[in-house]
């Protein structure tokens, strides 16, 4: 079903676009990555120009994985082959491979890589935004509930800095890919329940 339209994404689109059209501003808590395409198909039918910053350890751009084109290593390539976004900005990318970043070229997607960090700059829309958080983007140091480990990540306090230096009005966002089986201690459950206090703290602020 390569455009989406599963009952579970359908579901998704049309729970996210009732709160929408309720005049609400959805945050949701997944969940893998795949969650974000029919999120985003909603949201951007209600909110045209959209940018999406999107903070994770992979740029989840595969055209297709393991023969699945709606997975969670897919779906910003379908938000960008259907035209949902006129900007896609990854942040803390420490894993794209040639085929990734042949795909990012393809759609002018902006690839921030840990190396490039701080990345504050990149993080002003001019119109609605996107926020999309996969727990991932940290070191495991600080989220090893999480199901692929990627060293060399972001320590918390960098990722509230970016979290912070959004400039634009963040009209929905989730937080994806927390693992309580791989947990330790309660550790990434406490990091991802500030993460979504930041974030639901500077939607309140904008």
């Amino acid at each position: 079903m390569p455009d989406g339209n599963s009952p579970v994404f359908s579901a998704i689109r049309t729970a996210i676009g009732g709160l929408i059209d309720a005049g609400k501003r959805p945050v949701s808590l997944g969940g893998d990555h795949s969650i974000t395409f029919p999120i985003v198909k909603a949201v951007a039918k209600r909110h045209p120009g959209l940018t999406i910053f999107h903070f994770d350890a992979h740029p989840d751009l595969y055209d297709e994985f393991e023969g699945n084109r709606l997975s969670h290593a897919c779906p910003f390539a379908r938000i960008m082959e259907a035209g949902l976004a006129k900007r896609l900005v990854q942040v803390g990318i420490r894993t794209a491979n040639r085929h990734q970043r042949e795909q990012a070229a393809r759609f002018g997607v902006e690839i921030v890589e840990m190396r490039g960090l701080p990345a504050y700059e990149k993080l002003k829309a001019d119109g609605p935004v996107y926020l999309t958080f996969d727990m991932d983007l940290l070191d495991p140091a600080f989220a090893p509930g999480i199901s692929h480990r990627e060293p060399g990540g972001m320590t918390v306090r960098e990722a509230i800095a970016h979290l912070h230096a959004i400039q634009g009005r963040i009209v929905g966002a989730d937080v994806v890919e927390f693992n309580p089986v791989r947990d330790v201690s309660g550790m990434t459950a406490t990091v991802a329940a500030k993460i979504l206090k930041e974030i639901l703290g500077k939607m309140i602020a904008g």
